[in-house]
């Protein structure tokens, strides 16, 4: 990988030499400064990862910038509508199939699954099988710039929310397995679908693990205390997040407790 750039303020322009980030105007708590929209290739064909919402600005924005390079194909890192929900209107404008993991999703191409790859431009993308914050969430591996784009399995800033079409179990091996992945394949960067780019992958991994095991033991001592309900435990192992907040952490505690219920 020749460089990284990484904008000062927003996740909006960030590259490596074969990928670029455009940033999809739905900022929120859940969203952080938007989705972003991964464009992946060489100088004549790429792939579009992520459309983002169905937000014409956003998805013409990304077609223009496009210019005269061909989308030979759009890949979804998950199904949820902040990353999906403008793929079949960006389809219509560049005229190329959607391909992801849940059926639901796909348009006019075949699904995508582990250890597929996909080509564009002449540049390799692996895919990884990385199920956890949604049943149907992967994560694509860019060899040439030995950078991991991460949808919501990792995020540029904060934690990932185990959504409630996902499971706990699943994303702690999920996030093991990128571990792994990261030292062994030396990645050097870390896309991720919403937040900046993450230029340590190894170091930001090991904080997610470390990050979701103290969380666990943070809910067995709530339980210790008393507390029963997932509102109860939030109170407590979430008293230092802001409120608004506070429905997330609800559902994180849901997806942790029953992964403590799971028998060893």
């Amino acid at each position: 990988m020749s460089g990284l750039h990484i904008p000062i303020g927003t996740p909006d322009g960030s590259r490596t030499e074969h990928a670029e980030n455009l940033l999809a105007p739905n900022p929120s708590a859940m969203t952080l400064d938007g989705t972003n929209t991964w464009v992946v290739g060489g100088p004549d064909e790429v792939v579009v990862v992520d459309p983002g919402p169905d937000d014409e600005r956003h998805l013409s924005r990304v077609r223009e910038r496009l210019g005269e390079r061909r989308v030979s194909e759009i890949l979804l890192t998950h199904g949820h509508l902040d990353h999906s929900g403008g793929a079949r209107r960006f389809a219509e404008l560049v005229g190329a199939p959607v391909r992801a993991l849940d059926p639901r999703h796909r348009l006019g191409g075949e699904g995508l699954a582990d250890g597929d790859v996909v080509t564009a431009g002449g540049v390799e993308i692996h895919v990884y099988g990385t199920p956890g914050h949604s049943f149907d969430s992967l994560c694509f591996w860019l060899p040439a710039d030995r950078a991991m784009l991460t949808g919501d399995t990792v995020l540029g800033r904060g934690t990932t929310v185990v959504a409630p079409d996902g499971g706990l179990a699943d994303y702690l091996r999920s996030l093991d397995r990128l571990r792994a992945a990261a030292e062994s394949l030396e990645a050097r960067a870390l896309l991720p679908g919403h937040g900046p780019v993450l230029p340590d992958p190894i170091g930001a991994l090991d904080g997610y693990i470390a990050h979701r095991r103290e969380r666990l033991d943070q809910i067995r001592a709530a339980m210790a205390r008393g507390a029963r309900t997932p509102r109860e435990i939030v109170t407590i192992v979430y008293a230092d997040v802001d409120r608004s907040l506070w429905p997330a952490a609800e559902m994180s505690v849901r997806a942790q407790l029953d992964y403590l219920e799971q028998p060893n």
